[in-house]
């Protein structure tokens, strides 16, 4: 199992507010399924229907992630928070990207909770691993983005280094058809609540659409 860390660095700025809700799993990584698109494209319809781009802005969890990224030093509009990323493209009625069972898995789960979620091969880091605050200077490739900017973002970091952040995760921790062994962490800026069934959620997905098993999860506030 993955030890998750909260540094005391980011914990000092954002305190108790700052949540991570985690699942690990076996998983075996398939193209995306159509029972699983059906269950997107509603979660996106009722956004799309209930929403405007302002409205987005509003939505309490992005609004405290938004909080968040102002606090430790980050433009919010600048880089966006994943979550706020995913429900500005429903409302516009772009939809999400069709890319592996497991990534539209995590997808739904963000827009479903309007937290970022994050979703990392176990084989590609350690078994310790922590949230942190990106410094000075701190970039990695991000997927399908270059190199990106991750000074000020929380970011998530093992010995060998940062590979993952709330905006857009790297490279090298990416999930890929070759994933056999599944983290997923979802990051709440909002406390706790309503993590647990995310959690729940999430394993259920999983469970459904990409065969999990060998499942656990835990809150770390």
């Amino acid at each position: 199992m993955v030890a998750i860390k909260i540094s005391d660095d980011i914990r000092s700025v954002l305190g108790k507010v700052l949540t991570i809700g985690y699942v690990e799993a076996q998983v075996e990584v398939k193209d995306s399924n159509e029972n699983l698109w059906e269950e997107i494209s509603t979660v996106c319809n009722r956004i799309a229907e209930d929403n405007s781009l302002q409205d987005v802005l509003k939505i309490e969890n992005i609004a405290a992630a938004r909080a968040a990224y102002k606090k430790l030093g980050k433009d919010p509009s600048r880089y966006r928070v994943s979550s706020e990323s995913l429900a500005r493209r429903v409302v516009k009625g772009k939809g999400l990207y069709k890319v592996n069972n497991i990534v539209d898995i995590n997808n739904l789960i963000s827009i479903a909770s309007f937290h970022p979620v994050c979703a990392y091969d176990m084989d590609k880091i350690d078994s310790e691993i922590y949230l942190n605050i990106g410094e000075e200077g701190d970039c990695y490739e991000g997927i399908g983005r270059g190199d990106i900017n991750i000074s000020c973002l929380p970011v998530f970091q093992d010995s060998k280094g940062k590979f993952g952040s709330t905006t857009s995760d790297s490279v090298r921790a990416m999930v890929t058809k070759d994933t056999k062994n599944l983290i997923m962490a979802i990051v709440s800026f909002n406390g706790d609540r309503n993590l647990d069934k995310y959690i729940e959620y999430c394993k259920e997905l999983l469970v459904k659409y990409a065969e999990g098993k060998n499942i656990h999860s835990a809150i770390i506030s």
